[in-house]
């Protein structure tokens, strides 16, 4: 039987990833702009109703996280009203409701991974603004799974990776913070767990499998320790060596305040649906070695 998915988003990393990972019993109807604009209440309903889905996935949003602190106003049209809008659809369409969250609702100084029933902080509008999405869903549509996940990477669309690399092409050193830590995340990853994750909520109505989880990779690294891997990587496919210099949060400043731990706590995924992502240095290996073999 076909699993119909109505995914927010055109060009997005996991967008991309699930277009590429959905089988053929999967029918993927990526939506988004300018059809699709999420915080225009009436253009989000239209568009999803004649979608026709089994379920939602609610890929798209304001991602400048520093761009953010200079215009909160259109990160919570977005990711706040944005997401309220998706589960108004999602309700009144009677569909589950799969949403992408993120670490940012965090306030990121916790000495442990952070798991689903800490208490939120956001430091910064972004993180602000997808914790209003989040309280927006919970409040409109029971159906649902919030998945927070953290240092999203992957072949596709502008992140980390694709930007040391591009870096290590012209420079011997590169400065990257060590002091914050993560869950490197790609995003093929997030598109199988997606895919087996609505599987399950179209079949099985069990109010454990809803709510609040954390997605991301497994083990953990500073941004330094993900660009010394990615660049080992790279110079074992044939690249040359470009190193690494450790620096402080203080050191790069930026507009948003990053958290200092951005880890996220897994256990709660994989005992509700023995979902669980692979090491982040194997996505990453693999990861790598598809961009060495795609020109820019």
């Amino acid at each position: 039987m076909t699993l119909r998915l109505a995914v927010t988003g055109l060009k997005g990393q996991v967008v991309s990833a699930l277009i590429e990972r959905a089988p053929k019993d999967v029918e993927i109807t990526a939506l988004g702009r300018p059809q699709l604009d999420l915080g225009l209440r009436n253009a989000v309903l239209a568009n999803l109703r004649h979608a026709g889905c089994d379920a939602i996935v609610n890929a798209a949003a304001y991602t400048a996280v520093d761009q953010a602190e200079s215009e909160p106003e259109v990160a919570m049209r977005v990711n706040g009203e944005g997401a309220g809008h998706v589960a108004e659809a999602a309700a009144e369409l009677k569909v589950p409701l799969l949403h992408l969250s993120t670490d940012y609702v965090f306030e990121g100084t916790l000495d442990r991974p952070y798991r689903e029933d800490d208490p939120t902080g956001p430091t910064g509008a972004y993180g602000r603004s997808k914790l209003a999405g989040e309280r927006k869903i919970a409040a409109v549509h029971g159906d649902h799974v919030i998945l927070r996940t953290a240092w999203v990477y992957s072949p596709f669309g502008a992140n980390f990776v694709k930007t040391m690399l591009r870096l290590g092409e012209t420079r011997e050193e590169v400065g990257v913070v060590a002091d914050q830590t993560g869950n490197p995340t790609n995003a093929i990853d997030i598109a199988d767990a997606l895919l087996v994750l609505a599987r399950r909520l179209v079949a099985d109505p069990s109010p454990e499998l809803r709510g609040v989880f954390h997605l991301s990779g497994a083990g953990e690294a500073s941004w330094a320790d993900l660009a010394e891997a990615t660049f080992a990587i790279a110079e074992r496919a044939g690249r040359r060596p470009v190193r690494v210099r450790r620096i402080t949060t203080a050191e790069y400043p930026t507009q948003a305040r990053r958290p200092a731990n951005s880890r996220l706590d897994n256990a709660r995924l994989w005992a509700r649906y023995g979902v669980a992502l692979p090491h982040w240095r194997e996505s990453l290996d693999k990861c790598v070695h598809r961009l060495l073999q795609t020109p820019a």
